[in-house]
């Protein structure tokens, strides 16, 4: 299952995508959260913290900037610029994903 939250600025799009990822994870549901808002904040909303959601801010920039490479597949994007939220949510900072793997 795939979940895309979308809508105006300031409607609540960062808080109910972190309700949805908690509480499908909490039923035991494998979730990877990805923010790829100009203006993250997701990782704040899943209680990852702010050090830590500067970390894959950081991440983010450098790979947008050509300081660092491209993830070459879901399992490196992961694993490169992921981190463990509340509840056993995966989450990471994007901006895009080249090659999506349509499973």
């Amino acid at each position: 299952m795939k979940i895309a939250v979308v809508g105006k600025g300031g409607s609540g799009k960062t808080t109910t995508a972190a309700v949805i990822a908690r509480s499908l994870a909490r039923r035991g549901v494998a979730v990877v959260a990805l923010d790829g808002d100009t203006n993250p904040n997701l990782g704040l909303s899943l209680g990852v913290g702010v050090d830590e959601t500067q970390r894959l801010i950081g991440l983010r920039q450098a790979v947008d900037a050509g300081e660092a490479e491209h993830a070459s597949d879901w399992e490196s994007l992961l694993r490169q610029f992921g981190s463990d939220a509340p509840d056993g949510v995966r989450f990471a900072v994007v901006s895009e994903i080249d090659h999506p793997d349509p499973g």
